[in-house]
């Protein structure tokens, strides 16, 4: 195998650079500055890379580049508040952009169902589908890209639904000109396709009333749609991908709702063999070789862990010689050039925010292009150190342990639990986390814990958090908590916590539950009342949101108002520290206010930091590094580190 130069290029936005003195704290300006690009995607033939650009305060564009100058060659200004959920090249020089809209900077944009497409120096833009088009033939709706051809031609495919259809449709779209081609029609709503190596829809899956799996699968001409035999095997069977010659499928699949694994199969999901499986946590990323076969997938519970379907393959010899390129650090490709001579790597780490390369392989050489933050140095972050431990009832746990730079065993640390927000979403990962570095950086030992109810660990596991979320979701953190405590990594008299979204509900809930323990609490963005929540949210206005909020809290009002910090501020004996974005419409701000009523009627009047033209997060770099300061000094005055 050959050996490859590494070629560090100048960075659009900036390389990660050291501050002042090391002696110094990290300025909090380098944690308050958001990502400046996300999502770079390569074009086919190489030439040009697409990034979503953040602008700041709510603003992002779609910026492409000459790749061998890194000259501008479009910049696409989006509305505020809105930004790309996902972007593809349709060919070497059309680009797709799948829309969504920002809730809060502490959420991922919710997709609009809205495709639009440019040619790559801004000309010849087109609204190819959402609720805005017009005289297409197809009803406005809701669209979602697909996939592409394997040979980029112009064509996308795209699926589409309706709010009031019960049938789910896959159309052939042309991006240069907006014309469509019916390609499937099923009459289940909500239904995702995956197509054969022809182009020709194989299986469409999806769930009934938002919970119940559903596999079907048609004909080798994409016909007569039946119920999937694979669906009727033991385990739930989920394909995603072909194989080159379509006889197989890749799929994920779990048996008993426990954790996913990857394994290929023939069709029928009957002849299985695995390529990738833990026993603890579900198989996380796939791994795409330069012929758009994927050939590894990663084990993330702890730093990320490669698993390479055939070890001898020169695609896992190849990825093995790139990771060693980058001690420390995790290689992934984000996608190759249609000749697949060139690629695009994205390098990151538990200190390192990321960075994107371009790998050549005919000229052996790795050439960096793009950098996510300017202010992050990463020899001054700490390590994110993997944990598991026993829940009370016996429930094994994971989660992490960040350690203030330097420290190599905590003793008797300050420490802040750090929940995570959801909470049925992905748990805490060993990737960069702002949060947790930041409170590292200031000289505390940061627990996060991915209690039942995180995704990551398979469906039962999610599950087991279901209308547990004031109960045994947090005796999950304060048993975290006690575990620390009990190995002697944490001050039982040192102790706060904080978080943000469902992340603040739990830093109020535990500090009620075991005011012991915890020694002061701050909420962001807080999920204060459950009974608002579940009945004036913008989660509440949606069938699909409706529907989560009785799979997942219940119909039981009396078990709502027992469960939400509002109803149990007099139980909260520590200090609080309140944040919140006046225009929230996640967690609407006038549950922050209710709780800063019920704590100042309790007796323990919390600091408060009401932000006007704010929503679920904060986007102006400004209202983070005022955030981040109040958070600190609030901190100190409690649990006070002392100099990291």
């Amino acid at each position: 195998m050959k050996q490859w130069s590494i070629a560090v290029a100048a960075a659009a936005f900036g390389l990660a650079c050291a501050w002042a003195q090391a002696a110094e704290p990290v300025p909090v300006e380098a944690f308050a500055e958001a990502d400046r690009i996300t999502s770079p995607r390569l074009s086919p033939d190489g030439k040009h890379v697409a990034v979503s650009a953040n602008l700041g305060e709510g603003n992002h564009a779609i910026v492409v580049y000459q790749v061998d100058d890194m000259q501008q060659t479009a910049l696409l200004k989006l509305p505020r508040y809105e930004q790309p959920v996902s972007m593809y090249w349709a060919s070497d020089t059309r680009l797709l952009v799948a829309k969504g809209r920002l809730v809060g900077s502490r959420e991922k944009p919710l997709a609009t169902g809205e495709i639009i497409a440019t040619d790559f120096d801004g000309r010849n833009q087109l609204y190819v589908f959402g609720y805005q088009v017009r005289k297409t033939g197809i009803d406005r709706g809701f669209g979602v890209i697909e996939g592409l051809p394997p040979v980029r031609n112009g064509h996308f495919y795209m699926r589409h639904r309706t709010a009031n259809s019960r049938r789910s449709m896959l159309y052939d779209m042309d991006a240069q000109r907006g014309t469509h081609r019916l390609v499937a029609d099923i009459g289940v709503e909500d239904m995702a396709f995956v197509l054969d190596p022809s182009g020709i829809p194989r299986f469409a899956l999806g769930s009934t009333d938002y919970d119940t799996y559903v596999l079907y699968q048609a004909n080798a001409e994409g016909k007569d749609w039946q119920p999937a035999a694979a669906n009727a095997v033991e385990g739930r069977f989920v394909p995603f991908a072909f194989s080159a010659d379509g006889s197989e499928v890749f799929a994920a699949y779990s048996v008993n709702d426990g954790p996913v694994s990857l394994v290929r199969s023939d069709p029928a999901g009957t002849s299985r063999t695995t390529l990738a499986s833990d026993d603890f946590g579900s198989i996380g990323d796939v791994e795409w070789n330069a012929a758009r076969q994927p050939f590894a997938a990663t084990i993330e519970n702890g730093r990320p862990r490669m698993v390479y379907f055939d070890e001898s393959s020169v695609a896992a010899q190849e990825h093995r010689q790139l990771s060693a390129k980058f001690p420390g650090q995790y290689v992934t490709y984000v996608n190759h050039t249609a000749d697949g001579n060139v690629t695009l790597l994205y390098v990151h780490s538990d200190r390192d925010p990321g960075a994107w390369y371009l790998f050549d392989r005919t000229q052996a050489t790795i050439k960096l292009l793009l950098a996510a933050r300017a202010g992050i140095d990463p020899a001054r972050m700490g390590e994110r150190r993997y944990v598991r431990f026993k829940a009370s009832d016996g429930m094994e746990l994971d989660g992490y342990l960040t350690l203030p730079a330097g420290v190599q065993a905590p003793a008797k640390l300050p420490m802040v639990l750090l929940p995570h927000g959801g909470p049925h979403v992905e748990g805490d990962r060993w990737a960069f986390d702002n949060d947790a570095q930041f409170l590292a950086s200031r000289g505390y030992l940061v627990l996060q814990v991915n209690f039942r109810g995180s995704e990551g660990r398979g469906y039962a596991f999610e599950r087991a958090g279901y209308r547990q979320w004031g109960t045994r979701v947090q005796d999950d953190l304060i048993d975290g908590v006690r575990w620390a405590v009990a190995q002697g990594y944490a001050d039982p008299a040192r102790i706060c916590s904080y978080g943000a979204s469902f992340g603040a509900y739990s830093a109020m809930m535990v500090a009620a539950r075991a005011p012991d323990l915890i020694h002061c609490a701050a909420g962001l963005s807080g999920l204060y009342d459950l009974e608002a929540f579940a009945t004036d949210s913008d989660a509440a206005s949606t069938s699909y949101g409706r529907s989560y909020i009785s799979r997942v809290l219940g119909d039981d009002k009396a078990q709502w108002l027992a469960n939400s910090p509002i109803h149990l501020a007099a139980r909260i004996k520590a200090p609080v520290f309140l944040a919140h974005g006046e225009i929230d419409e996640r967690t609407p701000y006038r549950q922050a206010v209710a709780m800063k009523k019920a704590l100042e009627a309790a007796g323990n009047a919390p600091e408060w930091m009401p932000v006007p033209g704010e929503a679920h997060g904060f986007y102006k770099d400004g209202n983070n590094v005022a955030f981040y300061r109040r958070l600190e000094a609030f901190l100190a005055r409690n649990i006070g580190a002392g100099e990291p």
